[in-house]
C-alpha cells in the first residue's frame, strides 16, 4: 500500500517589513587632552559602580519589582549623581534585565526542542534508517547509551531554567560573560591580565544619558552643541573637576557628524531629544561619540506600490546573496547576480562584510529600476541543535553561519535610506520548488543556473503574490481560454499574453487573399496533415492533348 502523502504546512503570505525606529551615529572625539581622559575615567567608573549596584537591586527584587521599588532606586542613586543621571541608569538597568529575561525565554524553548528531538531517537531502534525529514535510530548501543545521558542532562538543565523563568531570576555580567570567561583562558584569548583588565573596565563603565525634547540641544546630561562642542554634568561626588559654570566640564574635542549630520544639527537647535554615549575602545584607544534618537512610526509602503516596478528576488546563504530581477508579472529579466561576502575573522570584520555586500545589492536594485526586494524571513533558532542533525555538523555550522538577525537590522535600515520597501516572505520550499520549476528552463549557452539562483526566482514570485510553478493547471471542461487564462506570467490586460486563437482555415484564407505578405505559424504546431506548412508552390498544369 503506498504511503499517504505528506502534507504541506501552511505558508505564511508576504508582508513588507517596518522600516528601522532610530537613527544612531558615531564620531571619534579627536584631540583630548591628559586631563579629559582622566576625568573620563573618573565619571565613567564612578557610574558603572553605582550601575553596577543598581543591577544587583534590579535582579534580587525580581518579580517583586514594582514602580515604587523603582523610584526608591532611582532616589538613592540621584543623591550620588544627579536626577538624570540616577534616571539614566535605572533605565538601562531596566532594559538589561528585561533582555535577560527574553534570553532565557529562549533558552527554555532551546533545551525544550532538544529534549523532544532526543526523546524522538532513543524511542526508535537502534540502526532505524530516517527519513529526509526527521532522523531515525542511533547507530550503536554506545551511542544511544550517551544520548541517553545526554538527554538526562537537558532534562536538568531545563528544570534550572523553568525555575528561574518562575522566579524571576535572571544571570547577568555587567561587561560580558563571554569577556569574563576570558579572564580563565588568556592564553586563547590572546590576552595578557593587563589588557583583559582594561577591557573589563572599560566595558563596565557608564557615560551614557538619555536626550530630553525641550532641554537645550535636547539632553542636559551630556550636551553637544550645533558647532560640536562636547560638555559633560559632573556627578555631585566628581563636582570639583568642573572647569566650566553650573558644574560642567567641557571636552578640548569636537565632533563632526559627516553621516547625518544636518539631521542631527537640525534635531539639536530645535532642543528635541537626543541620546549619547561615551565610549572607549582600548584597541586602538580611542575615545568615541555615538548620538542616538528615535524616528516617529512610518506608514509602510502597500504591497502594490512596492511591487508595480517588479521585484527583486534574494536568496541568503552562507558566503554570498543570489539575486535576480523579475518583473512585475513574475518574469525573471536579465542574468543572475550574486553578492559575495567572508563571515570569517572578528565581529566588526563580519559587519562590515555585510553592509558592503547589501551596498552593492541596494545600488543594483536601484539601476535595475526596482522598488522593493523580497526576502526570506529566516530564523534558524530550532535549527541549529545537533539533536536535530546528529553528526552532519558541517550543515549545522553553515546554517549557524547565516547572519539571519544582524541581516534583518542591517537590510532593513540600509534599504530605508534608498526608498527600497523590503518585503519579508516564508522561506518554506523556495529552494526545493525553484530548483524544479525555474532552474532548468532558464538554463541557456549564454546564463548558468544553480540551486541558489532559481531559489531567488521562487522568492521573488512569492513576494510578488504569484505562485512558484512557471504555469498552472489548464481549464477543466476544455482545452482553451474559457475557464480563465493559462499562465500567470501575464496579466489579462497585457497584449502579449496568450489568447484564443482563430482558426487555422480563417488565417490560411486571409494569407491566401493578402498579396504580398507571409502566412505565420500559430502559437503551437497543428497536429494535421491539412494544416502542415508547404514549401513548395502550387501551379496548375495544362490539360492534356486528346486529339
Amino acid at each position: 500500500m503506498a504511503d499517504e502523502k505528506k502534507q504541506l504546512r501552511t505558508i505564511d503570505p508576504p508582508f513588507v517589513a517596518v522600516g528601522p525606529m532610530g537613527v544612531a551615529l558615531r564620531d571619534r572625539l579627536k584631540h583630548l587632552t591628559p586631563k579629559d581622559e582622566q576625568v573620563l575615567r573618573l565619571v565613567g567608573e564612578h557610574q558603572g559602580r553605582l550601575a553596577s549596584v543598581d543591577l544587583k537591586a534590579r535582579c534580587e527584587a525580581g518579580h517583586q519589582h514594582d514602580n515604587d521599588a523603582w523610584a526608591s532606586r532611582k532616589r538613592d542613586l540621584s543623591g550620588q549623581s544627579s536626577s538624570r543621571i540616577a534616571g539614566a541608569i535605572t533605565k538601562a538597568t531596566h532594559d538589561q534585565y528585561g533582555l535577560a529575561r527574553r534570553c532565557l525565554l529562549a533558552h527554555v524553548h532551546s533545551l525544550e526542542a532538544g529534549i523532544r528531538m532526543l526523546r524522538h531517537r532513543l524511542s526508535l531502534p537502534i540502526g532505524e534508517k530516517g527519513s529526509k525529514r526527521a532522523p531515525g535510530g542511533y547507530r550503536s548501543k554506545g551511542e544511544w547509551f550517551h544520548k541517553s545521558r545526554r538527554l538526562a542532562t537537558l532534562e536538568h538543565r531545563l528544570d534550572v531554567a523553568r525555575e528561574d523563568w518562575k522566579t524571576g531570576r535572571v544571570r547577568v555580567v555587567r561587561g560580558g560573560r563571554r569577556l569574563l570567561r576570558n579572564r580563565h583562558n588568556l592564553q586563547a584569548a590572546q590576552l595578557t591580565e593587563r589588557e583583559w583588565r582594561q577591557r573589563w573596565e572599560a566595558e563596565r563603565w557608564f557615560l551614557a544619558a538619555d536626550g530630553e525634547s525641550g532641554k537645550r540641544f535636547g539632553n542636559e546630561t551630556i550636551r553637544v552643541t550645533p558647532d560640536g562642542e562636547v560638555s559633560i554634568k559632573m556627578p555631585a561626588p566628581l563636582a570639583h573637576l568642573a572647569n566650566s559654570k553650573h558644574g560642567r566640564y567641557v571636552l578640548a574635542s569636537k565632533v563632526v557628524f559627516a553621516h547625518r549630520g544636518d539631521e542631527w544639527r537640525d534635531r539639536t537647535e530645535a532642543n528635541r531629544a537626543v541620546a549619547y554615549r561615551i565610549h572607549y575602545h582600548v584597541e586602538r584607544s580611542r575615545w568615541y561619540l555615538t548620538a542616538s534618537w528615535t524616528r516617529p512610526v512610518v506608514q509602510t509602503m502597500p504591497p502594490a506600490t512596492a511591487c508595480a516596478q517588479g521585484m527583486v528576488g534574494v536568496d541568503t546563504n552562507a558566503d554570498h546573496f543570489a539575486a535576480y530581477r523579475l518583473d512585475r508579472h513574475g518574469n525573471p529579466v536579465g542574468v543572475p547576480r550574486r553578492f559575495h561576502y567572508d563571515l570569517s575573522g572578528t565581529a566588526d570584520h563580519r559587519d562590515a562584510q555585510i553592509r558592503h555586500a547589501l551596498t552593492r545589492l541596494l545600488h543594483w536594485t536601484k539601476q535595475t529600476g526596482a522598488q522593493a526586494i523580497g526576502i526570506e524571513n529566516l530564523d534558524f533558532a530550532a535549527e541549529k541543535t545537533r539533536e536535530k542533525h546528529g553528526r552532519k555538523k558541517r550543515y549545522r555550522q553553515l546554517i549557524s553561519g547565516i547572519p539571519t538577525g544582524r541581516l534583518k537590522a542591517r537590510i532593513v535600515s540600509m534599504a530605508a535610506e534608498h526608498n527600497i520597501a523590503i518585503v519579508a516572505v516564508d522561506p518554506a520550499y523556495t529552494s526545493v520548488w525553484g530548483d524544479q520549476h525555474w532552474r532548468k528552463p532558464l538554463i541557456s549557452k549564454t546564463r548558468s543556473m544553480t540551486r541558489h539562483d532559481a531559489a531567488s526566482v521562487a522568492i521573488g514570485r512569492r513576494a510578488l503574490g504569484h505562485p512558484i510553478r512557471r504555469r498552472t493547471a489548464p481549464p477543466q471542461h476544455h482545452q482553451s481560454d474559457g475557464a480563465g487564462h493559462r499562465t500567470v506570467q501575464a496579466d489579462r490586460g497585457e497584449r502579449g499574453r496568450e489568447e484564443t486563437r482563430r482558426p487555422v482555415t480563417e488565417r490560411a484564407h486571409d494569407a491566401r487573399c493578402r498579396t504580398g505578405t507571409t502566412r505565420t505559424r500559430g502559437t503551437s504546431t497543428s497536429k494535421t496533415v491539412r494544416d502542415a506548412r508547404s514549401s513548395g508552390t502550387w501551379a496548375q498544369d495544362s490539360l492534356p492533348d486528346t486529339v
